[in-house]
């Protein structure tokens, strides 16, 4: 007897030792363990050498220890108790169960197959005979044979149009004989989207079953997709509420613009950096980002989109920013499948499409634990409940409490289980609430208990496989710990830093005062700046500024009296400057009263040095910004260093070595 215990003591030491050596303790923070597996997958997710070295480990030790200090001092503070915590984290905990609840292989095919339509518009017009999606067999086959008379009066050589308008649930049938215009992939329901894509132009598709109903479908025409295009443009601010001569600046504005584009053939990127009230562009020539069909407002998508040849442009067109000119700069296909991938996965998440990933979920789930199935358990409920009380709301499970059978159950290999029963399904229709999608005689009371049941399956099976993802996927506990640690730290370092630096201050002044040398302004122009568009508006701009001072002229006052033909002959700038801030006050003489005139493509530069200000310390206010950051950085220091103080950290340097 002896021997046997001491033979399983033995076999349980071994066990103990291997598991501990598959994910042995890294290191220990006040006492808390931190497993390997945890560091190695932050350490990966964050290392970007292709070659693990010692000291890009250490390095990152380092710096996960102090992150790991804020979390265990969070812990102690019981913030991880706190009811905000807790919703938070359910939340994040949501999110990252998605991927894991679908069938990947499944959904990378819908990724692929959408990314390939999305080549291509299609032009449709269709016929809808409209049916509702818990309609009984005989409702659906007298929808479907509509349908098919749809069709073949459209194949005998009737006019499509004419049949929508006679047949079709559509209202817009009315106005547009069923045409639906141009159209890509991700922007009709996805049986609709499939049947308009696998139908050759100038066929009329089989009656296909959308939540709808039936459709007839014509392909009208394939055109490839409008691609990807660069554009700038010359930006005029506008309120399109203003009206008589508020409005009519801005218009007078831009016309002279074009005019000069036009007529005088003058440079579009010299006078985008002129003119152009979008300074983020204007600096670039006018150029933007490129942008494909949906990331701009109709109108302007619309007007770059028409331009036919790299290097022309448009018209002026007004949006709700104002008046545009827009020139084409180049224009390419649809994105690569790389660059748009996460955007159509995104996309397809939410589309009815992810239906065939839940599907083939499902299935997975049910192979992988041991589902057991009494579908005979289901069909009892045919009898038991009535399409009256279904209805009304009036079935009581009391009635039925003598059936009481396994209908499903889900059995993990390592013991989890999942069991529901008909008193489960009793309970539930009970307390369902029925909802009026169609008139109430249409109800077929064996399709309805059908379509709950297999609901109420999928949703179950879901929930059994989300329960134990902990466990089946260490990928899924680890971005979990992640997560948890991170939400802690945040938290907390918003109260003892972040929110801190805001909220003390005197400790700000403090540290201002104690580091303000390190804050030094070099020597800046207090300079204001003419840019005048021609010569002749120069020599005018100059009389006025000799008199400037006398007549006591403001900005104000100089721009109306040179602007009374044009909006386009001064702009007037001033401000403070440093070396490099604005190229042509680094001209200029730094001399205090001076002039300087610059020639620049066609306009003429007048700068005027109103004051040249020594080296001096910035002001608090001036660099609130940066000195509350470097105020944080103190405060997180300081921090840090009472933590390690506080908490004792060992790190086992042999499992260091194993870092990978």
């Amino acid at each position: 007897m002896k021997k046997i215990v001491s033979a399983l003591l033995l076999t349980i030491s071994v066990l103990t030792i291997n598991a501990q050596e598959k994910d042995p303790v890294l290191l220990k923070i006040g006492g808390k363990d931190v497993k390997l597996s945890e560091f190695n997958a932050i350490f990966n997710k964050n290392n970007s050498k292709e070659k693990v070295t010692d000291e890009a480990v250490q390095e990152y030790l380092d710096l996960y220890i102090k992150f790991k200090l804020k979390v265990r001092e969070a812990e102690d503070l019981g913030y991880d108790t706190l009811p905000k915590f807790k919703n938070e984290l359910r939340g994040y905990r949501k999110q990252l169960a998605q991927p894991y609840l679908t069938d990947k292989e499944v959904t990378e095919g819908l990724i692929k197959e959408a990314y390939n339509r999305m080549n291509k518009d299609v032009r449709a017009s269709h016929v809808l005979i409209a049916l509702d999606a818990g309609a009984s067999p005989s409702d659906t086959l007298a929808a479907y044979n509509k349908a098919l008379q749809a069709r073949k009066r459209i194949l005998g050589g009737e006019d499509f149009a004419k049949v929508a308008k006679a047949l079709s649930s559509d209202p817009s049938a009315q106005k547009n004989g069923g045409d639906l215009g141009y159209f890509s992939a991700m922007h009709m329901v996805y049986p609709f989207e499939t049947a308009a894509y696998t139908t050759k132009i100038g066929d009329v598709s089989k009656p296909t079953r959308t939540r709808f109903g039936y459709h007839v479908i014509k392909v009208v025409d394939k055109r490839p997709a409008r691609g990807t295009i660069k554009v700038a443009h010359i930006m005029v601010k506008a309120d399109r509420k203003l009206t008589g001569e508020a409005a009519a600046v801005p218009k007078q504005k831009i016309d002279e613009i074009y005019g000069k584009l036009t007529k005088d053939g003058q440079e579009f990127a010299v006078l985008a950096k002129q003119f152009s009230d979008d300074k983020g562009s204007a600096r670039r020539g006018g150029e933007l980002p490129e942008f494909n069909a949906g990331k701009m407002v109709e109108e302007f998508e619309n007007a770059a989109f028409g331009l036919e040849k790299d290097g022309e442009f448009s018209k002026p067109i007004q949006t709700d920013f104002g008046w545009h000119i827009i020139k084409r700069l180049s224009m390419k296909e649809l994105g690569s499948y790389e660059e748009l991938y996460n955007v159509i996965k995104a996309k397809v998440s939410r589309d009815s499409r992810s239906n065939k990933s839940k599907e083939a979920l499902l299935k997975k789930i049910k192979e992988d634990n041991g589902f057991v199935e009494n579908i005979k358990e289901r069909n009892d409920f045919y009898k038991l409940i009535s399409k009256e009380d279904y209805i009304k709301g009036s079935f009581k499970a009391e009635k039925v409490s003598k059936y009481n059978k396994l209908m499903y159950g889900f059995y993990a290999k390592d013991g989890d289980k999942f069991e529901y029963t008909q008193t489960d399904f009793a309970n539930y229709l009970e307390n369902t609430k029925y909802k009026s999608g169609t008139k109430n005689q249409n109800l077929n009371i064996q399709t309805e208990i059908n379509n709950i049941y297999s609901k109420i399956l999928e949703s179950k099976a879901i929930e059994f496989k989300n329960s134990r993802l902990a466990k089946t996927s260490k990928e899924f506990r680890l971005l979990m710990q992640e997560y948890r640690d991170g939400i802690l730290l945040f938290d907390l370092t918003d109260e003892k830093v972040w929110s801190k630096a805001v909220k003390d201050t005197s400790g700000l002044d403090s540290y201002y005062d104690e580091n303000k040398g390190k804050y030094m302004w070099g020597e800046r122009a207090e300079a204001t700046i003419y840019v005048c568009n021609d010569e002749s508006i120069a020599k005018n701009v100059a009389k006025i500024l000799k008199k400037k001072k006398k007549k006591g002229y403001d900005n104000a006052a100089i721009l109306k009296m040179v602007n009374t033909e044009s909006q386009l002959a001064l702009k007037i700038e001033e401000g403070k400057y440093a070396k490099g801030d604005n190229e042509d006050v680094d001209k200029a003489t730094w001399t205090k009263g001076s002039t300087s005139t610059l020639k620049k493509d066609k306009s003429v530069v007048i700068i005027e040095i109103k004051n040249v200000l020594v080296a001096e310390p910035k002001q608090l206010s001036e660099i609130k910004g940066l000195i509350t950051s470097d105020y944080q950085n103190h405060l997180e220091e300081v921090w840090v260093k009472e933590l390690r103080a506080k908490y004792t950290v060992e790190v086992d340097k042999e499992v260091l070595k194993l870092v990978k």
